[in-house]
């Protein structure tokens, strides 16, 4: 038979958590101090093992236990334990914190990327448009007079290939043709792969 055998003093059973939670409730301020000590290094271990950062562990459990005093009175004997309760709470409050300290370096690491973004440039956009009319200009002068005038009339004012036929009395069967191609000679001067 194994007995457990105590040298020295016999040891406490440790403070009475719930009636000290629910002396805590009442604001009593001695009560909170005991269960402070009874609990406080439970809390930051908890903490501690998920921030990680010393610091913000000891801030954040520092917070669990200012709310703690705080919600003492919503504490219930019927769902659990005080110690796990106050661990849970410990737990949700690091939990919280990483969360919030990813979203932050996100939001920095964005931020960076979008200074790194190289303004619009008029200029430079005002040139590529020119170049690409003066390369169109110079393109449609390869087409035949007949094409030239079809792909003006049909694309750049918006006539339909009936009104292009019946402007330039060609039929339209020869228009389509023509059109056709025409942008064909257009694609091919331009470079434009399909």
């Amino acid at each position: 038979m194994n007995e457990v055998v105590h040298i020295g003093k016999t040891p406490s059973a440790g403070p009475d958590l719930p009636t000290l939670l629910e002396r805590v409730a009442q604001g009593d301020q001695r009560a909170f101090s005991s269960l402070y000590d009874a609990v406080g290094g439970s809390v930051l271990g908890v903490v501690r093992a998920v921030v990680r950062d010393p610091a913000q562990s000891e801030e954040v459990a520092q917070e669990v236990l200012v709310d703690v005093w705080r919600t003492a009175a919503r504490y219930r004997r019927d769902r659990g334990s005080v110690m796990n309760w106050v661990l849970t709470l410990a737990h949700r409050r690091a939990v919280d914190r990483v969360r919030s300290a990813q979203a932050a370096t996100e939001r920095e690491h964005k931020a960076a990327l979008l200074a790194q973004t190289p303004a619009f440039d008029e200029v430079a956009e005002e040139v590529d448009r020119r170049l690409e009319r003066e390369q169109v200009r110079r393109c449609l002068r390869t087409l035949t007079e007949l094409q030239r005038q079809s792909v003006t009339l049909a694309y750049y004012r918006g006539m339909t290939y009936r009104e292009v036929a019946e402007l330039l009395t060609v039929p339209l069967g020869t228009v389509k043709t023509r059109l056709r191609d025409g942008l064909i000679r257009l694609r091919d001067c331009l470079g434009v792969t399909a």
